[in-house]
């Protein structure tokens, strides 16, 4: 099955038209629209430092000025047209610096911080930077690292450095401020070509080793824009995904910069929840687990107060109500929203599948999730829901200007993601062979997830095609959908579903491993853990096909290892397994 978008599709007929966003081709052409048409609005607010009593507020004029004068001095220092990497957490330089860099012509990459050297020094090799900007926060490591890059590589640090081979990037902020003002021009006048290299994302590789994504300004510009015809931004929002990721640096930040939003950037995941109640964001943009610890911290507090089933009354009272045509949610509710600053209307999530009962449960507060679709080489949104239409358990529909095909559909409709539009990738860096592989004679790019489409174009996804299970019987098994069962088992913390290798008999168990939830399970008084999950998951089994029946239970001491997005990195998890339940 195939399905196109185009500027003409309208949902819910002529009553629900798509948005109307502002458009742009470059960084550049953003940066100075945004500001042209909200000079004084804030545009960014953050902390210091985590003590500090009041946030930082800059407008989009003062950004705009520090862009203009960072991007003269980076292209004094020589910039343009270099590979600069770049690694730190979210900070108001790092984003000026990201659409300063862009903005003039440099080829960013952004860079996990937390990666171990090994891998810094590998991704700055495999990219051929020439600069690096840096937070103090891994400068201790950078210096570690930096003998054993090429000599000339030239560093500036977001902040004071004592290091005498960086320079901190103030200093030249600075010397772009002087040549600016003594008629500096080189920023405005140099020529943009969307078309070009602007960036080269490494993928995050929960399967493996990660492939250097080669994306331009268009391809991001595109995504952006497209994206926001689908739904409709609201005033202001706490940034708290890592900036080096497509979705970070994408769908969380420029593209909310672009629509003039008001975007705090927060000190940190153990201050989320305090700067959720101060700053008051009317939506989010996250990954599933930070949803998934919310509403968590939403039943636990509710259970530990006692007012746990008096809650689920007041859901089932509200919803039936609202099948009536009232809606009194932000009032009966107003308890629980006040755990987000009492304004959260919206949380945008991507990254990996959610369950529907917690969008249906989020729903029941008044907390709309729209939940979507994304790979860093389509830039990364492919698809997503709207706010005024959605459909359970479906990632919405492809972005306008993008096509969507399924590729060698089984008897289900069910297949592999294909992707072609302005958004996806020029191609692997210095990986023909990869690149040619992923896109198709037709265009079209092989996402390795696969996923099925319905009759008006709607994605549904199925799994990851590395993750599926292929039986002897040729029958094949999703991980994800069973582990979206088990997830659903109170005391689960985190689940992941594989195929088995036993070591004393010679054939395949299909394989749960789970983090349990101490916490759940001593409230619920469970004091033999494997026998209680043996118990549920044969209530499970009993309800799947008998190809899908989980044959052993694998029980963890500590969480699973991620990336961070907080992506379980499946490649990994030992899947050796000693004997069958």
């Amino acid at each position: 099955m195939e399905f196109a978008r185009n500027m003409s599709f309208k949902d819910r007929g002529e009553n629900y038209p798509l948005y109307e966003p502002t458009p742009f081709d470059d960084f550049r052409t953003m940066v100075e629209n945004v500001a042209d048409r909200y000079p004084e609005r804030i545009a960014f607010s953050f902390r210091r430092s985590p003590k500090d009593e009041e946030p930082v507020r800059v407008c989009y004029a003062d950004v705009r000025a520090r862009v203009r004068y960072l991007a003269t001095g980076m292209i004094d220092a020589g910039c343009r047209g270099a590979h600069c990497a770049m690694l730190g957490e979210a900070s108001y330089d790092w984003m000026c610096s990201y659409l300063s860099l862009m903005a003039l012509g440099a080829v960013t990459v952004p860079a996990d911080r937390d990666l171990p050297p090994d891998d810094i020094v590998g991704i700055l090799e495999r990219a051929e930077c020439s600069f690096v900007f840096y937070a103090p926060s891994v400068e201790e490591k950078i210096g570690a690292l930096r003998e054993r890059l090429p000599e000339g590589i030239r560093f500036f640090c977001f902040g004071e450095t004592q290091a005498p081979w960086a320079q901190p990037l103030d200093a030249l902020a600075a010397r772009g401020a002087a040549l600016w003002e003594a008629g500096d021009r080189s920023y405005l006048d140099a020529p943009v070509d969307p078309d070009r290299l602007a960036s080269i994302v490494f993928t995050s590789g929960t399967t493996g080793k990660g492939k250097g994504v080669m994306l331009s300004q268009r391809n991001i510009a595109a995504d952006l824009v497209q994206a926001m015809y689908e739904f409709q931004v609201l005033e202001k929002t706490v940034f708290v995904l890592p900036p080096h990721h497509t979705y970070g640096s994408s769908v969380n930040f420029v593209g909310l910069f672009a629509q003039g939003s008001e975007i705090y950037i927060s000190s940190g995941i153990r201050y989320l929840v305090n700067e959720m109640k101060e700053q008051k964001p009317t939506y989010l943009v996250l990954v599933p687990l930070f949803v998934e610890t919310l509403h968590k911290k939403i039943w636990q507090i509710a259970e530990k107060n006692g007012k746990a089933d008096m809650l689920r009354r007041a859901v089932r009272l509200s919803n039936g109500m609202r099948k009536l045509g009232v809606d009194v949610r932000r009032r009966m509710f107003r308890d629980v929203l006040s755990a987000f600053g009492g304004e959260l209307r919206m949380i945008i999530c991507g990254g990996a599948a959610l369950s529907q009962e917690i969008i249906d449960s989020f729903d029941a507060f008044g907390i709309v999730i729209l939940n979507g679709y994304g790979i860093t080489e389509c830039s990364p949104l492919v698809s997503c829901n709207r706010n005024e239409y959605r459909k359970k358990g479906s990632v919405g529909c492809p972005i306008v200007g993008e096509e969507l095909r399924i590729a060698d559909p089984d008897e289900d409709g069910e297949g592999e993601i294909c992707v072609r539009g302005p958004n996806v990738m020029l191609g692997y860096y210095k990986d023909p062979a990869a690149s040619a592989a992923a896109v198709d004679e037709d265009g079209f790019f092989h996402t390795g997830d696969w996923g099925r489409l319905d009759e008006e174009g709607w994605l549904y996804i199925t799994g990851r095609i590395k993750n599926i299970i292929i039986l002897a019987n040729g029958k094949n098994v999703y991980p994800e959908e069973i582990e979206a069962e088990i997830q659903r088992v109170p005391g689960v913390n985190e689940v992941v579903v594989y195929a088995g290798e036993s070591k004393n008999e010679q054939r395949e168990v299909i394989v749960a491993e789970i983090y349990p939830d101490a916490d759940e399970l001593a409230r619920r008084g469970v004091t033999d853990v494997k026998a209680y999950f043996s118990e549920e998951i044969k209530k499970i089994n009993a309800r799947m096909a008998p190809y899908k029946a989980v044959g052993h239970i694998k029980i963890r001491s500590e969480e699973f290892v991620k990336n961070t997005t907080r992506k379980i990195l499946r490649f990994r998890i030992d899947k050796n397994i000693e004997e069958e339940t």
